[in-house]
Protein backbone atom coordinates (compact mmCIF):
# COMPACT_ATOMS: atom_id res chain seq x y z
CA UNK A 1 0.00 0.00 0.00
CA UNK A 2 1.08 3.50 -0.94
CA UNK A 3 -0.25 6.81 0.70
CA UNK A 4 1.76 10.17 0.03
CA UNK A 5 4.77 8.88 -1.17
CA UNK A 6 5.04 6.56 1.53
CA UNK A 7 5.02 2.56 1.20
CA UNK A 8 3.26 1.30 4.13
CA UNK A 9 3.74 -2.43 5.66
CA UNK A 10 2.23 -4.42 8.45
CA UNK A 11 5.17 -5.37 11.01
CA UNK A 12 4.14 -8.75 12.96
CA UNK A 13 6.15 -8.51 16.37
CA UNK A 14 4.36 -11.53 17.80
CA UNK A 15 1.90 -12.61 19.96
CA UNK A 16 0.55 -12.03 23.46
CA UNK A 17 -2.16 -12.50 25.60
CA UNK A 18 -4.28 -10.27 28.82
CA UNK A 19 -7.40 -10.54 30.61
CA UNK A 20 -10.49 -10.66 28.26
CA UNK A 21 -12.51 -9.17 30.74
CA UNK A 22 -9.80 -5.99 30.96
CA UNK A 23 -10.16 -5.96 27.44
CA UNK A 24 -13.82 -5.00 27.11
CA UNK A 25 -14.65 -3.31 30.22
CA UNK A 26 -18.68 -3.51 31.29
CA UNK A 27 -19.14 -5.82 27.76
CA UNK A 28 -20.23 -9.14 29.27
CA UNK A 29 -18.25 -12.19 28.62
CA UNK A 30 -21.14 -13.91 26.98
CA UNK A 31 -21.09 -11.19 24.34
CA UNK A 32 -17.29 -10.88 23.82
CA UNK A 33 -16.36 -14.29 24.22
CA UNK A 34 -18.04 -15.19 20.93
CA UNK A 35 -15.54 -13.34 18.96
CA UNK A 36 -12.42 -13.07 21.10
CA UNK A 37 -12.22 -17.18 22.70
CA UNK A 38 -10.05 -16.97 26.23
CA UNK A 39 -8.24 -19.54 27.32
CA UNK A 40 -8.02 -21.76 30.62
CA UNK A 41 -6.86 -18.27 32.42
CA UNK A 42 -8.87 -16.13 30.38
CA UNK A 43 -6.70 -14.58 28.58
CA UNK A 44 -7.18 -13.78 24.70
CA UNK A 45 -5.05 -13.70 22.26
CA UNK A 46 -3.59 -10.22 20.50
CA UNK A 47 -1.18 -8.98 18.48
CA UNK A 48 1.54 -6.96 18.54
CA UNK A 49 1.51 -5.40 15.05
CA UNK A 50 3.37 -2.14 13.74
CA UNK A 51 3.67 0.07 11.08
CA UNK A 52 6.40 0.65 8.53
CA UNK A 53 6.66 3.78 6.67
CA UNK A 54 9.35 3.81 3.62
CA UNK A 55 9.84 7.10 1.91
CA UNK A 56 10.54 11.23 1.55
CA UNK A 57 14.20 9.53 2.69
CA UNK A 58 13.10 8.35 5.84
CA UNK A 59 12.10 4.74 7.44
CA UNK A 60 9.51 5.30 10.12
CA UNK A 61 8.28 2.31 12.42
CA UNK A 62 5.02 3.21 14.69
CA UNK A 63 5.35 1.37 17.72
CA UNK A 64 7.67 -1.43 18.76
CA UNK A 65 5.70 -4.25 20.29
CA UNK A 66 6.32 -5.95 23.90
CA UNK A 67 10.29 -6.27 23.24
CA UNK A 68 12.44 -8.84 24.54
CA UNK A 69 13.39 -8.16 28.05
CA UNK A 70 11.20 -10.22 29.91
CA UNK A 71 12.15 -13.17 32.79
CA UNK A 72 10.13 -16.24 32.46
CA UNK A 73 7.42 -15.73 35.01
CA UNK A 74 6.24 -12.57 32.62
CA UNK A 75 6.38 -14.72 29.84
CA UNK A 76 3.87 -17.06 31.58
CA UNK A 77 1.82 -14.22 32.31
CA UNK A 78 1.27 -12.09 29.21
CA UNK A 79 1.42 -15.73 27.03
CA UNK A 80 4.30 -13.66 25.16
CA UNK A 81 4.87 -15.93 21.41
CA UNK A 82 7.51 -14.84 18.87
CA UNK A 83 7.68 -18.32 17.60
CA UNK A 84 6.00 -17.44 14.33
CA UNK A 85 7.78 -13.94 14.01
CA UNK A 86 9.21 -11.36 15.85
CA UNK A 87 10.63 -8.09 15.28
CA UNK A 88 13.55 -8.59 13.65
CA UNK A 89 12.41 -11.39 10.81
CA UNK A 90 9.40 -9.14 10.26
CA UNK A 91 11.46 -6.04 9.06
CA UNK A 92 13.92 -8.48 7.11
CA UNK A 93 11.12 -9.54 5.31
CA UNK A 94 10.49 -6.19 3.98
CA UNK A 95 14.05 -5.85 3.38
CA UNK A 96 14.86 -3.75 6.33
CA UNK A 97 16.97 -4.12 9.56
CA UNK A 98 17.22 -2.53 13.06
CA UNK A 99 20.23 -0.50 11.97
CA UNK A 100 17.90 1.06 8.51
CA UNK A 101 14.96 3.20 11.27
CA UNK A 102 15.08 6.38 11.37
CA UNK A 103 12.65 7.48 13.29
CA UNK A 104 9.98 5.62 15.70
CA UNK A 105 6.79 7.29 16.76
CA UNK A 106 5.49 6.13 19.98
CA UNK A 107 1.56 6.05 20.45
CA UNK A 108 2.46 5.95 24.37
CA UNK A 109 4.77 4.37 26.21
CA UNK A 110 2.76 1.23 27.63
CA UNK A 111 4.75 -1.89 27.85
CA UNK A 112 3.13 -3.65 24.45
CA UNK A 113 3.73 -0.66 22.67
CA UNK A 114 7.01 0.40 23.40
CA UNK A 115 8.66 -2.51 24.92
CA UNK A 116 10.64 -2.91 21.83
CA UNK A 117 12.48 0.47 21.84
CA UNK A 118 15.06 -0.68 23.78
CA UNK A 119 17.20 -4.01 24.41
CA UNK A 120 19.65 -5.61 26.74
CA UNK A 121 23.37 -5.15 25.21
CA UNK A 122 26.84 -6.10 27.30
CA UNK A 123 24.26 -6.47 30.15
CA UNK A 124 22.89 -2.69 29.73
CA UNK A 125 19.61 -1.13 28.66
CA UNK A 126 20.35 0.59 25.23
CA UNK A 127 18.31 1.67 22.59
CA UNK A 128 17.24 -0.98 20.09
CA UNK A 129 17.32 0.98 16.64
CA UNK A 130 21.01 2.64 16.63
CA UNK A 131 19.97 5.43 14.40
CA UNK A 132 16.67 6.07 15.01
CA UNK A 133 14.96 9.25 17.14
CA UNK A 134 11.98 8.66 19.23
CA UNK A 135 8.65 10.90 19.29
CA UNK A 136 6.34 10.83 22.54
CA UNK A 137 3.56 13.28 23.69
CA UNK A 138 5.57 15.48 26.08
CA UNK A 139 2.51 15.43 28.05
CA UNK A 140 2.18 11.63 28.01
CA UNK A 141 6.07 11.56 29.12
CA UNK A 142 5.48 13.21 32.68
CA UNK A 143 2.75 10.60 32.70
CA UNK A 144 4.90 7.64 32.28
CA UNK A 145 7.26 9.36 34.88
CA UNK A 146 4.56 9.77 37.92
CA UNK A 147 1.82 6.96 36.42
CA UNK A 148 -1.04 6.28 39.00
CA UNK A 149 -1.63 3.15 41.40
CA UNK A 150 -4.24 2.37 38.57
CA UNK A 151 -1.84 2.16 35.84
CA UNK A 152 1.38 1.96 37.67
CA UNK A 153 1.74 -1.32 35.71
CA UNK A 154 1.49 -0.71 32.06
CA UNK A 155 4.97 1.29 32.71
CA UNK A 156 7.97 -0.20 32.40
CA UNK A 157 11.18 2.41 32.84
CA UNK A 158 13.48 0.00 31.43
CA UNK A 159 11.97 0.57 27.85
CA UNK A 160 11.75 4.30 27.44
CA UNK A 161 14.25 6.02 30.36
CA UNK A 162 17.34 5.34 28.55
CA UNK A 163 15.80 6.99 25.04
CA UNK A 164 15.74 10.18 26.87
CA UNK A 165 19.36 9.67 28.68
CA UNK A 166 20.45 9.27 25.22
CA UNK A 167 19.63 12.01 23.68
CA UNK A 168 17.48 9.98 21.17
CA UNK A 169 14.08 11.17 22.58
CA UNK A 170 11.87 14.68 20.91
CA UNK A 171 9.23 15.72 22.78
CA UNK A 172 5.79 16.47 20.38
CA UNK A 173 3.04 18.63 21.91
CA UNK A 174 -0.43 18.61 20.79
CA UNK A 175 -1.66 17.71 17.20
CA UNK A 176 0.56 18.57 14.32
CA UNK A 177 2.40 17.62 11.65
CA UNK A 178 5.19 15.37 12.38
CA UNK A 179 6.64 14.30 8.91
CA UNK A 180 4.92 15.38 5.32
CA UNK A 181 1.89 13.43 4.77
CA UNK A 182 2.20 11.94 8.86
CA UNK A 183 0.00 14.29 11.05
CA UNK A 184 -0.67 13.13 14.51
CA UNK A 185 -4.32 12.85 16.60
CA UNK A 186 -4.19 13.14 20.39
CA UNK A 187 -6.24 11.12 22.52
CA UNK A 188 -7.26 11.06 26.56
CA UNK A 189 -9.24 7.86 27.09
CA UNK A 190 -7.33 5.25 26.94
CA UNK A 191 -4.48 7.24 28.66
CA UNK A 192 -3.22 10.86 28.76
CA UNK A 193 -1.94 12.41 25.31
CA UNK A 194 -1.88 8.91 23.15
CA UNK A 195 -0.91 10.08 19.78
CA UNK A 196 -2.77 8.20 16.69
CA UNK A 197 -0.34 8.65 13.41
CA UNK A 198 -2.96 9.57 10.10
CA UNK A 199 -1.44 8.99 6.92
CA UNK A 200 -2.63 11.01 4.25
CA UNK A 201 -2.61 12.03 0.63
CA UNK A 202 -5.65 13.50 0.21
CA UNK A 203 -7.34 10.70 -1.70
CA UNK A 204 -6.27 8.00 0.45
CA UNK A 205 -6.39 8.43 4.76
CA UNK A 206 -4.95 5.68 6.85
CA UNK A 207 -5.61 5.83 10.57
CA UNK A 208 -3.11 3.78 13.33
CA UNK A 209 -6.03 3.00 15.53
CA UNK A 210 -3.66 2.19 18.68
CA UNK A 211 -5.66 1.65 21.43
CA UNK A 212 -8.31 3.80 20.77
CA UNK A 213 -9.75 0.12 18.28
CA UNK A 214 -7.53 -2.11 19.43
CA UNK A 215 -9.43 -4.92 17.40
CA UNK A 216 -12.43 -5.23 15.11
CA UNK A 217 -14.04 -6.54 18.39
CA UNK A 218 -13.74 -2.64 19.79
CA UNK A 219 -16.03 -0.58 17.08
CA UNK A 220 -19.18 -0.88 18.98
CA UNK A 221 -18.89 1.97 21.20
CA UNK A 222 -19.71 0.80 24.49
CA UNK A 223 -16.77 -1.84 23.57
CA UNK A 224 -14.05 -0.07 25.59
CA UNK A 225 -10.93 -1.59 27.26
CA UNK A 226 -11.34 -1.84 31.39
CA UNK A 227 -7.90 -0.45 30.96
CA UNK A 228 -9.05 2.97 29.61
CA UNK A 229 -8.15 5.86 32.87
CA UNK A 230 -11.06 8.01 31.30
CA UNK A 231 -13.76 5.69 29.21
CA UNK A 232 -16.32 8.12 28.96
CA UNK A 233 -13.87 10.38 26.70
CA UNK A 234 -13.07 7.15 24.94
CA UNK A 235 -16.42 7.31 24.41
CA UNK A 236 -16.78 10.50 22.64
CA UNK A 237 -13.14 10.06 20.66
CA UNK A 238 -14.79 7.16 19.22
CA UNK A 239 -18.13 8.53 18.30
CA UNK A 240 -15.95 11.38 16.66
CA UNK A 241 -13.15 9.67 15.14
CA UNK A 242 -14.89 6.95 14.21
CA UNK A 243 -17.50 8.86 12.29
CA UNK A 244 -15.10 10.60 10.32
CA UNK A 245 -13.57 7.78 9.35
CA UNK A 246 -16.41 6.38 7.68
CA UNK A 247 -17.38 9.60 6.52
CA UNK A 248 -13.88 10.08 4.70
CA UNK A 249 -13.91 6.21 3.96
CA UNK A 250 -10.24 6.01 6.30
CA UNK A 251 -8.14 2.39 6.75
CA UNK A 252 -8.38 1.76 9.81
CA UNK A 253 -4.67 -0.58 10.84
CA UNK A 254 -5.50 -2.46 14.03
CA UNK A 255 -2.49 -2.65 16.29
CA UNK A 256 -3.92 -5.85 18.41
CA UNK A 257 -6.55 -7.64 16.26
CA UNK A 258 -4.62 -11.09 15.75
CA UNK A 259 -6.91 -11.39 12.37
CA UNK A 260 -7.39 -8.14 10.81
CA UNK A 261 -4.60 -5.78 9.65
CA UNK A 262 -6.69 -3.23 8.53
CA UNK A 263 -10.58 -2.46 7.83
CA UNK A 264 -12.84 0.06 6.36
CA UNK A 265 -15.95 0.87 7.83
CA UNK A 266 -19.95 0.94 7.12
CA UNK A 267 -22.30 2.20 9.03
CA UNK A 268 -25.63 0.58 10.10
CA UNK A 269 -28.70 0.69 12.82
CA UNK A 270 -26.42 -0.62 15.16
CA UNK A 271 -23.21 1.33 14.41
CA UNK A 272 -20.03 0.74 12.79
CA UNK A 273 -19.31 -2.76 11.49
CA UNK A 274 -16.69 -3.57 8.92
CA UNK A 275 -17.17 -3.03 5.79
CA UNK A 276 -13.89 -4.46 4.00
CA UNK A 277 -10.96 -5.89 5.88
CA UNK A 278 -7.59 -5.05 4.33
CA UNK A 279 -3.88 -6.57 4.21
CA UNK A 280 -1.24 -3.73 3.76
CA UNK A 281 0.88 -5.49 0.56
Amino acid sequence: MNIGGYKLSAIETGRFALDGGAMFGVVPWVFWSKTNPPDERNRITLAARCLLLEGNGKVILVDDGNGSKWNDKLKDIYRLDTAPFDLDSSLKKKGFAREDVTDVILTHLHFDHCGGSTVVAGGRIEPAFPNATFYVQKEHWNLALHPTERDRGSFMADDFLVLQERGRLKFVEGERELFPGIRLLVCNGHTTAQQLPVVSDGATTLLFCCDLVPTASHLPYPYIMGYDVRPLVTLEEKKRILAKAEKERWILFLEHDPETEALTLRSTEKGFVADKTLKLE
